[in-house]
């Protein structure tokens, strides 16, 4: 039986967890994957921040269990997190993150999130696991390069004159669809382990995976090219809201360990199965979507760069692409980082028109001092906790 002391710290630390849900789906996870769209007019602020909380919770269920074992086990080691150090990492974490939704400027999650559990974990006796922050750091170095570079390429050609669309478009649909075969799913695999639907149709179709992969971007190629033939700007913005949703699935499933990552070395005491807690942050992430997200949509779409459907497709791509594999490898990023990151290179496709310099310099700064502050915050705060309890 669990002793009535640590259900109710669990209790504490799991509130906690739901908070730092919130303002992550109001933030990061509800905000950045529809603000391109949004910014194309393909959809509208309130639409948008409904549809994303119900993705970004299908997301955290069905993706979510790399991401928060990474969080809550690989970010220090010799050590596990004890609720107490759960408890001052999440407040910190989530109060800087909530201080961004208010104010407007979007504070990169992963940044506050890893800084606040380093900074609990170092406090609490731990070793720096330096193996897991050379990881960390070279997604998060190579994200703006990646994602800014794939989407400025992407954008040129799709505005290109020479090329007309439906050769432009219809092969980067195949491309995504390819991507979606390959991506894996918790209830499509083995007891604890994920599988993709090529793993899971692979042994009934000749030629295995591959073949289902390579049929998957067919098809998707084949129907947009039809559709771009005949609805052209329709079909735009069909494919453009299909991958915004594809990108706020990829949030859920990444940001929510972020949110209940420190939880997972607690789970044992108190006899709480991971699909529960990943559940309840899924639903922390659609509150935080549907109460708070309107607002950072719009300072994303609006403030950051005024975007055209074709540029706003050559943003979501490069970024779903790269949340997948922050998700496969089990690595906590910011969707902020990955989004602005794509849209900023989408905008100067055409001359740098709309992309306001001034705000990206302090977003960037405000990442990085979100890093530290939620570092020295978490691990002075929690030094003073345990001093006071000793």
């Amino acid at each position: 039986m669990v002793a009535t002391g640590t259900l109710l710290t669990f209790v504490v630390a799991a509130l906690a967890s739901l908070f730092m849900a919130w303002a992550i789906g109001a933030g990061s996870s509800g905000s950045t994957p529809f603000a391109a769209a949004v910014g194309a007019n393909a959809i509208s602020v309130m639409r948008a921040g409904f549809v994303v909380g119900l993705l970004g919770f299908a997301g955290a269920v069905l993706q979510g269990a790399n991401v928060t074992e990474a969080v809550g086990t690989g970010l220090i080691d010799g050590v596990s997190l004890t609720a107490t150090a759960a408890i001052v990492g999440l407040l910190t974490a989530a109060v800087l993150v909530a201080v961004g939704v208010f104010t407007g400027y979007p504070i990169a999650t992963a940044f506050t999130v890893t800084g606040a559990v380093v900074g609990v974990g170092l406090a609490l006796g731990g070793d720096p696991a330096w193996a897991k922050y050379r990881q960390i750091a070279a997604l998060w170095v190579l994200t703006p390069f990646a994602g800014g570079g794939v989407a400025y390429a992407t954008a040129r050609i799709l505005r290109s004159p020479s090329v007309p669309e439906r050769y432009a478009i219809a092969p980067l649909g195949g491309l995504v669809g390819a991507l979606v075969a390959t991506v894996e799913f918790t209830l499509l695999g083995p007891a604890g382990e994920g599988g993709s639907v090529a793993d899971a149709l692979g042994p009934a179709v000749p030629g295995g995976a591959p073949a289902v992969t390579l049929g998957c971007a067919l098809l998707v190629t084949a129907v947009l090219f039809r559709g771009l033939v005949t609805h052209p700007e329709a079909t735009q913005r069909r494919f453009l809201l299909v991958l915004g949703g594809l990108v706020a699935f990829s949030a859920g499933g990444s940001q929510v360990g972020l949110a209940i990552g420190p939880l997972v070395p607690l789970l044992d005491t108190v006899s709480v199965p991971l699909p529960a807690v990943l559940a309840g942050g899924g639903l922390g992430l659609l509150l935080g979507s549907w109460t708070g997200a309107p607002r950072m949509i719009k300072a994303l779409a609006q403030d950051y760069s005024s975007l055209g459907p074709r540029r706003s497709i050559a943003a979501l791509i490069p970024s779903f692409a790269i949340a997948q594999t922050a998700v496969a490898f089990g690595i906590p990023v910011s969707f902020n980082e990955i989004v602005v990151s794509a849209i900023i290179g989408s905008g100067y496709a055409a001359g740098g028109s709309g992309v306001s310099r001034r705000k990206m310099a302090y977003t960037v700064l405000a990442w990085i001092g979100s890093l530290l502050l939620a570092f020295a915050v978490g691990f002075g705060a929690f030094t003073a906790i345990d001093a006071v309890v000793v």
